[in-house]
């Protein structure tokens, strides 16, 4: 199924996100606060994706999608960049048989040529093993960015429709990263940042934002709330009027 983008079709608001995406910021300078080494951060970090995953089973969330390695994060020290990647493998070995037992469909999205032939199979093999499970589709975004899902959209648009010289954002949506699922209802970054760095650009056009200062090893239950109840309290409008929003609702 291909969504329709929200600035093509208005669509459905509903009361809890249907779709959640989140930068998990601030991993480094909690291990940092606590006098620790930066990685320690981030493997509490992946302890925290647990509890989220769990947390957005429970109040209904369809789509929960995570930034856990952007394409411009190659640039950090060598020895972070190669404990991420191990780290990632970790989760992948220890995690997808238990999505897979909880009904959870897990999708890695991004330009996975740059990891090795190793994590890269690892990634296919996920994939395939949870295709068919119908609960939250919960996806990791690596080496992704949102600069380059459009670029790569195009191409393949352009690939697919030869001669043709005037596209329309139907034609690209098929070939969008995420085209599988609905645009995210709610945007959280921990960390304290208010800033979408590169994430989703296409997709975010019209979702809810939601920035906090906690760090992303401490987010747990009572941190989704907060967030999803800012969410419940504003208007999605979608370029209408209150009056129009109010009139539907009505």
């Amino acid at each position: 199924m291909i969504y329709s983008s929200s600035t093509t079709k208005v669509p459905d608001a509903p009361c809890v996100p249907r779709h959640v995406a989140i930068i998990m910021d601030g991993n480094g300078r909690w291990a940092t606060k606590r006098f620790l080494p930066r990685v320690a951060g981030h493997v509490k970090g992946a302890d925290a994706v647990r509890g989220v995953v769990q947390a957005c089973v429970a109040r209904g969330v369809d789509y929960l999608t995570l930034f856990a390695f952007s394409s411009e994060n190659w640039r950090r020290p060598e020895e972070e960049v190669s404990l991420l990647m191990r780290l990632f493998m970790t989760m992948l070995e220890r995690e997808v048989a238990k999505m897979h037992t909880n009904n959870i469909r897990l999708r890695v999205t991004g330009e996975l040529s740059r990891f090795s032939e190793k994590l890269q199979k690892m990634v296919v093999n996920a994939e395939r093993k949870t295709a068919g499970n119908t609960g939250l589709t919960l996806t990791i975004c690596a080496n992704y960015g949102g600069r380059w899902d459009i670029v790569q959209a195009v191409n393949k648009m352009l690939a697919a429709e030869p001669g043709t010289t005037e596209f329309t954002e139907e034609q690209l949506a098929p070939h969008l990263a995420m085209a599988y699922a609905p645009e995210p209802d709610l945007f959280i970054r921990t960390g304290g940042e208010e800033r979408i760095s590169n994430f989703l650009l296409w997709q975010l056009a019209y979702t809810e934002l939601y920035f906090t200062d906690i760090y992303w090893p401490d987010f747990n239950d009572a941190s989704l709330d907060a967030a999803i109840a800012s969410y419940q309290q504003r208007e999605r409008r979608f370029g209408r009027t209150g009056a129009q929003v109010a009139e539907k609702t009505n």
